[in-house]
């Protein structure tokens, strides 16, 4: 299926509220300086670039009651919600850009609320090295971005649980994951008894890449809106440094490409995440650089000469 591009509109979410290590508040700009929106433009795309939303910075406190800045997430994931359905409403294709993956709960619940209103069926396909599928009852950190996959399910406090007025946000069955090797032992347990459709690390070992993408996009058509939530740290370390929950045995270049090629050849990508860029971590802005480059892969730049 070919599609052409609806109009996209670049926004950052500067912040690391939800994260461990300090430093993903800085991604955004390491994005545009690697060159993101000039290399979407350079596609044919319509793309503008909406600057920043605001939010409160990063009180580096303690967890309470099982949560990390529970407050601020809180205000920074409305923001992001509010300024995604802004765009989702006016036919654009919004990409937040990160800050930690935490932001996805604000991202995915305006998604969600778009498909509602529009009739279309959502699929969500998250890359990451981690399932997000804590609680403040297993966590051992208190993290958010460890939790939104989670949050958007219906597991966590009803101010995110409920962002997008209906609760839960989605079902696990919206849900498939790509690139997964860290899940903590009590948040294996909730996976399992939510029955979350992921492909793991030895997964796509044992029957690669292609096959894992064929049927996490199997059911995708002209009435579904793909939404793609990507955390670096899907990326083996290798060749990502610049993120803050590093990961041995990550996905590698050539599979990160086919990745996006095989999303671009749905042409149902209606919204994206880049997430857990952290330019403090990285050398020279590698990280931000592979990203601009499979960004121009999911948007149709092609490594191989196909009609």
């Amino acid at each position: 299926m070919q599609r052409s591009v609806p109009p996209v509109s670049v926004f950052g979410a500067p912040t690391d509220i939800g994260a461990a290590r300090r430093g993903g508040s800085m991604g955004p700009e390491a994005l545009r300086v690697a060159g993101l929106v000039e290399a979407i433009a350079a596609r044919g795309v319509d793309v503008r670039d909406l600057g920043d939303v605001q939010g409160p910075r990063n009180p580096v406190a303690p967890p309470v009651y099982g949560y990390r800045h529970l407050q601020e997430v809180v205000i920074w994931n409305r923001n992001v919600f509010d300024t995604s359905l802004g765009e989702l409403q006016a036919g654009r294709l919004p990409i937040l850009l990160g800050g930690d993956h935490c932001l996805a709960i604000g991202s995915i619940a305006a998604v969600a609320a778009h498909c509602r209103s529009t009739g279309k069926q959502l699929r969500v396909l998250w890359l990451d090295a981690h399932a997000d599928f804590n609680t403040s009852a297993i966590t051992p950190s208190g993290n958010i971005h460890g939790m939104p996959v989670a949050c958007l399910c219906g597991l966590g406090p009803e101010a995110l649980t409920g962002l997008g007025g209906v609760r839960p946000t989605i079902t696990p069955g919206q849900v498939r994951q790509i690139g997964i090797r860290s899940v903590d032992p009590g948040e294996k347990r909730l996976v399992q008894e939510h029955g979350l459709d992921i492909y793991d690390m030895r997964y796509i070992d044992e029957v690669g890449m292609r096959r894992s993408l064929e049927e996490a996009l199997e059911g995708v058509d002209e009435n579904t809106h793909l939404h793609v939530s990507f955390d670096v740290d899907m990326l083996d370390p290798a060749i990502a440094p610049g993120t803050g929950t590093r990961v041995p045995g990550g996905v590698n270049y050539r599979e990160a490409q086919l990745i996006m090629e095989m999303v671009a050849d749905t042409g149902c990508l209606g919204s994206l995440d880049i997430v857990e860029v952290n330019p403090a971590l990285d050398r020279r802005n590698k990280t931000a650089l592979l990203v601009v480059d499979l960004v121009e892969s999911l948007f149709g730049k092609s490594t191989l000469m196909r009609d």
